[in-house]
């Protein structure tokens, strides 16, 4: 597995539009969905790509503080094809040590679908709100426990 971590600025259009294309299918296709995809925290966010050995985008996730000053990541995804081997913990893996490569010390707060709430319960993370509709799917927010 690579990982590569971009700024909007460092990237390619080629590699933007893929980016944009992958979360377009996952975020509005699939999940049925019509949001603002793309929105002003992709101008300041780290983008965090993992890639399997042949080079193919296996998953994908942004990091970035909030306006409310909160440290998050979001736009987590695997592609549908991918879903199957265990990327998905590997990415957030991956997400939680890059989180704290660039924002040092700080809590790790996100927004979570509530139906992956066990998922990452089992990376650390422990909710602190009810349940909640945003675009019309439950989420809840959770902080990653046991930072520094």
């Amino acid at each position: 597995m690579k990982t590569v971590i971009k700024k909007l600025d460092e990237m390619t259009a080629q590699e933007w539009c893929r980016l944009v294309e992958e979360r377009i299918k996952v975020f509005v296709v699939e999940q049925d969905c019509a949001y603002q995809e793309v929105d002003q925290d992709d101008y300041h966010a780290a983008h965090l790509m993992l890639f399997d050995d042949v080079d193919q985008l296996v998953g994908y996730t942004r990091i970035y503080r909030r306006s409310d000053g909160k440290v998050t990541f979001g736009r987590v995804l695997v592609p549908m094809q991918y879903r199957k081997n265990h990327y998905g913990r590997q990415l957030v893996e991956q997400t939680i040590k890059a989180t704290h490569r660039l924002f040092p010390g700080e809590t790790i707060q996100i927004q979570a679908q509530a139906y992956l709430q066990k998922f990452y319960e089992s990376l650390r993370f422990q909710p602190v709100s009810d349940v909640y509709p945003e675009d019309g799917i439950p989420h809840l927010d959770m902080v990653l426990k046991g930072e520094d």
